[in-house]
């Protein structure tokens, strides 16, 4: 039996999907806002300050391991409701809460741990979400292209290991926008500029130090539409540590409007 701990977006929809068609057994821990697992026979509606209830589902529904994938939002602490684990526990949520939604996940991970709960990569049953080190799309970055490669991977790789940012855009060289805890969307759409088209990289890479079993940089058909919007020519990724969505329509995407995917 596998736990499903699950937030928001549809990277747990293909996760499910891969799990239903093996046919493994697994139970969901639903923590996303609009409960979007509510339907499923084996999910559990829970709130994030009910320890106590998580645990007990897990152990006696014999889970000894858990996924995390989704994106737990930082809940509003003081409308949270709570068990006696999650008043004792949630001091250290609210705390790691101040480091992005990923600190949150992880700090569940170390109360898990506790019960002898291991947690697994998000990948595990979905390898082929993660691409490998190529090129993907027709068009492939030229010169210029990789002089702002090399710029944005030298600016993330100078980040403190206590900096949250997966993300950065370089555009003729020049480092143009850095993520923040608003995440990719919000620095994308900070970066368009209309005398700009088809000019400067987003590359995303892990944190650093960051637990690879959660969290892993992920984009899909919407980021690279946010990239076109913001006048990039294309999205850099690092060897099998990034999830990708909707593959094959993010290369056609990328080939009919001339952008590259590219994965270092």
């Amino acid at each position: 039996m596998i736990g499903l701990i699950f937030g928001e977006t549809n990277f747990p929809i293909e996760i499910l999907k891969k799990i239903k068609k093996k046919r493994f057994n697994y139970l969901i821990i639903d923590l996303s806002k609009s409960k979007k697992f509510k339907k499923d026979k084996k999910s559990y509606s829970v709130s994030i300050g009910e320890f106590g209830k998580i645990i007990n589902i897990l152990k006696d529904n014999n889970c000894k391991k858990v996924l995390f994938a989704g994106k737990v939002s930082k809940p509003n602490f003081s409308k949270l409701k709570l068990d006696l684990k999650g008043i004792y526990y949630m001091p250290r949520i609210i705390k790691a809460s101040k480091d992005g939604d990923a600190a949150i996940f992880k700090e569940i991970i170390n109360i898990l741990k506790r019960q002898s709960i291991k947690t697994i990569s998000s990948i595990s049953f979905n390898p082929e979400l993660s691409l490998k080190k190529g090129n993907y799309s027709k068009i492939k970055p030229n010169k210029d292209d990789k002089q702002d490669i090399k710029k944005a991977i030298v600016t993330l790789n100078g980040l403190s290991k206590y900096n949250f940012s997966q993300g950065t855009v370089v555009r003729k060289n020049k480092v143009i926008a850095i993520e923040g805890k608003e995440g990719t969307e919000k620095m994308l759409k900070k970066c368009k500029k209309k005398e700009y088209k088809k000019e400067g990289v987003l590359v995303k890479f892990p944190k650093k130090k960051q637990d690879l079993r959660i969290d892993l940089p992920t984009v899909g058909l919407k980021t690279l539409k946010h990239c076109s919007m913001a006048g990039l020519k294309g999205i850099v990724l690092k060897n099998n540590q990034n999830v990708f969505l909707d593959k094959n329509k993010c290369l056609n995407w990328a080939n009919k409007n001339k952008m590259f995917i590219t994965v270092k």
